[in-house]
């Protein structure tokens, strides 16, 4: 019994030893494919830095589901969401960045080299990290709100704003950010409605009476979102006033849905420090987290601007960091040698 004891035990340990051996070495691995993961990739690959990226449930992010985009310099014309994201994918490629389909859902930031599990399975190892899992748009969950997704339905004034200058539009939010772009829409719109569930705003004293000296914004409290309106196109937005059970129907052409965004950062909790919100907290003017070599871009750590040019913007940074943070590193070991 003792022979075979030692045998087995010779067996499991073999087999971990076996596991490290197999275990991919990658040195620097990107986490989303938005436009501050794929401007990483780009940097990354080109500082010859064989980057990894795995993409996640949603290759691209939001710009995946935007209609036309014609805020981010170099597109003239505009271009639509799906094939900037196509163009910066095969840009990354050319320079050899490797492209995985895979989610991270674990990681282990305790030393480096870093763990990260994809998929709930397979482990990677990682000299430096950067997070690029962009945030999640908050939705009211009305099917007729996703079925108009990019039909007229909108999570992001700014960025489709201009695409409705003169027309009537509808806002549901309460908050300083809705409050913010009920107001930006009211200079491109003729009327925008802003719907507002309870019977006050949650916003800062400044930004309601910003909103509420606006003429052409029209504030409804009280107010739930029943269902938008229109099949190929948003044609109005039907609402229930709670406190008389009325039902109207209000037309417009446009519905932005201004509730928050929910950073995608679950698998990355009690690793990183974090603001009550779930936002990666970075050094000011850097892209780097609270553990060194892992460093966060894009909208998972910016709720300011959201915008896909300042995502690329930080990728960039995230990845010369990156090659800098491996050059130090480099540097001490054979300084130590």
């Amino acid at each position: 019994m003792q022979a075979v004891f030692v045998c087995i035990c010779n067996f499991a340990y073999n087999k971990k030893e076996a596991l490290k051996i197999v275990m991919e070495h990658i040195p620097c691995l990107i986490i989303g494919a938005g436009p501050s993961g794929y401007t990483a990739a780009i940097y990354a690959a080109r500082a010859e830095l064989k980057p990894v990226m795995y993409t996640g449930p949603q290759p691209g992010g939001q710009l995946m589901i935007t209609n036309d985009v014609e805020n981010f310099p170099g597109y003239p014309d505009g271009i639509m969401g799906p094939q900037m994201m196509e163009d910066l994918r095969k840009q990354a490629e050319r320079f050899g960045t490797s492209v995985r389909y895979g989610t991270a859902s674990e990681v282990d930031f305790s030393k480096r080299p870093f763990v990260v599990t994809i998929d709930g399975t397979d482990k990677v190892q990682a000299d430096t990290v950067i997070i690029a899992t962009g945030a999640s748009a908050k939705w009211l969950g009305l099917p007729s709100e996703q079925h108009l997704n990019g039909k007229g339905v909108s999570a992001c004034a700014v960025c489709d704003g201009f695409f409705f200058r003169g027309q009537e539009v509808a806002i549901v939010g309460a908050g300083d950010t809705a409050c913010e772009e009920a107001h930006y829409l009211s200079k491109l719109c003729k009327k925008v409605t802003m719907l507002v569930r309870r019977d006050e705003f949650r916003a800062s004293k400044i930004m309601q009476q910003r909103v509420l000296n606006t003429p052409n914004i029209e504030v409804l409290f009280n107010t739930e979102t029943l269902e938008v309106l229109g099949n190929e196109g948003v044609e109005g937005v039907r609402v229930k006033n709670s406190e008389t059970g009325a039902v109207t129907d209000i037309p417009v052409t446009g519905f932005f849905v201004a509730i928050g965004h929910q950073p995608n950062t679950a698998f990355l909790k009690g690793w990183l420090d974090m603001d009550d919100h779930g936002y990666i907290k970075t050094t000011p003017g850097t892209t780097q987290t609270s553990v060194p070599g892992v460093f966060a871009a894009g909208d998972v750590q910016d709720q300011i601007y959201r915008q896909a040019i300042t995502a690329a913007g930080t990728g960039c940074m995230a990845a010369l960091e990156a090659e800098r943070f491996l050059a130090a590193v480099e540097s001490e070991h054979a300084v130590n040698a």
